[in-house]
């Protein structure tokens, strides 16, 4: 069996080549320093349309693709460049 942070990115992969991005996904830290041989792996939190993308994909709904990492933080800088909150 593979280790939990390879499944990790394993899912991170599939989850962009379908056009979903969870920004949280990771190894859960607490249960990783547990007796349990494998960590559980932390979905994390996202905002509704990120979601319902992933809701529309389960149901075998076509997507766009995902932004590229360089895509989401050019929006960051543009945002903090402006000063303001995205609408």
């Amino acid at each position: 069996m593979r280790s939990t942070e390879e499944v990790v990115l394993s899912l991170r992969e599939a989850l962009r080549g379908v056009g979903v991005v969870l920004p949280s996904l990771c190894v859960d830290p607490v249960t990783g320093a547990g007796e349990e041989p494998f960590a559980l792996v932390q979905l994390g939190r996202c905002n509704v349309r990120t979601a319902e993308r992933l809701a529309a994909v389960l149901r075998g709904e076509p997507v766009e693709p995902a932004p590229t990492k360089e895509e989401l933080l050019a929006r960051v800088r543009q945002v903090n460049r402006e000063g303001r909150l995205p609408r």
